[in-house]
């Protein structure tokens, strides 16, 4: 399908845009992140009526950072908060590079 038949394609060709090729089961799926934003909007968003974009911006980022991550749990991170998943994902690698006699801790991906 050309440019001119389908509009999607000639913005993302314009602007040197890459579209998602994605199918079921691909690592690069973007169902965590769709699901995060269908969330936000349903959770947030479409109860809220900011005055001003700065007002809009400052309550996503209050949402996100003082409930989402350390208060709203999910049932794919074992029923914890993503604050609370990625702490016990810590002290597991803290634990396994203890055993190994890997001092440094080097094995932290999270940065925690």
């Amino acid at each position: 399908m050309n440019g001119s038949k389908n509009p999607g394609r000639s913005f993302l060709r314009d602007h040197n845009l890459v579209s998602s090729m994605s199918r079921r089961g691909n690592c690069h799926d973007n169902a965590v992140a769709e699901s995060f934003f269908q969330l936000l909007k349903r959770e947030r968003i479409r109860r809220q009526i900011c005055a001003t974009r700065s007002d809009a911006r400052t309550d996503v980022f209050s949402y996100i950072e003082m409930f989402y991550n350390p208060r709203r749990r999910h049932g794919t991170a074992g029923d914890t908060s993503p604050v609370e998943f990625e702490r016990r994902h810590s002290h597991r690698l803290t634990g396994v590079s203890e055993i190994r006699g890997d001092s440094t801790g080097s094995c932290n991906p999270t940065g925690l």
